[in-house]
């Protein structure tokens, strides 16, 4: 890795609980596989995954703050749901407070949650790698998905979304329209 990508490192751990850095540096290692098996840039996926939690540890109330501050729109769902707040304000921040200019970065760290239809091949590796990284282990039949991963990645994005909509549904939990309307994307793109 570059010297550069070394002290992106450095500072996303200071910003980071113990926790989520091991969980940021499993996808960001899982990234850089998918990216060598798809023939994506191996360092852009590094660091997109590197930066995609990099406002999770923020408290909510001032994840919605920083929002407003620096004029990000949120979605209805995203005001009702602040887990999902981080991934836009992740992507702030990895081009404001990081210095990153490759908009697929930026938008990887934004779509990393619900996922859009029609991701790019990046966006789509780290939606899959926050899912399936090492450290994971709750989520249901994630051998199969790990395996699908490597095979066929809108599969793997289909089942993933299959998977945590069933999960919520079954936990009564909100749901963004958006991961649906990725869902239905990709499950789409599965059946041709």
């Amino acid at each position: 890795m570059k010297e550069s990508t070394s002290e992106l490192r450095k500072q996303i751990k200071k910003c980071l609980d113990k926790d989520r850095y091991r969980h940021t540096m499993g996808v960001a290692h899982t990234a850089a596989c998918l990216a060598m098996r798809y023939g994506e840039d191996i360092e852009k996926a590094f660091i997109a995954g590197l930066l995609h939690d990099c406002a999770k540890c923020i408290g909510n109330e001032e994840k919605y703050e920083m929002c407003e501050k620096y004029g990000i729109e949120l979605t209805e769902a995203e005001k009702n749901i602040p887990s999902l707040v981080h991934a836009k304000l992740g992507a702030y921040l990895a081009e404001k407070k990081y210095g990153i200019e490759d908009e697929d970065i930026i938008n990887s760290v934004r779509t990393h949650t619900t996922g859009e239809p029609g991701m790019s091949l990046l966006q789509k590796i780290i939606f899959t790698a926050d899912y399936i990284e090492p450290g994971r282990c709750e989520a249901p039949d994630l051998a199969d998905v790990r395996k699908l991963a490597f095979t066929d990645i809108d599969m793997a994005i289909c089942r993933i979304l299959r998977d945590t909509l069933d999960y919520l549904k079954e936990k009564g939990g909100k749901v963004d329209p958006k991961t649906r309307e990725t869902f239905e994307f990709y499950s789409g793109i599965s059946k041709k």
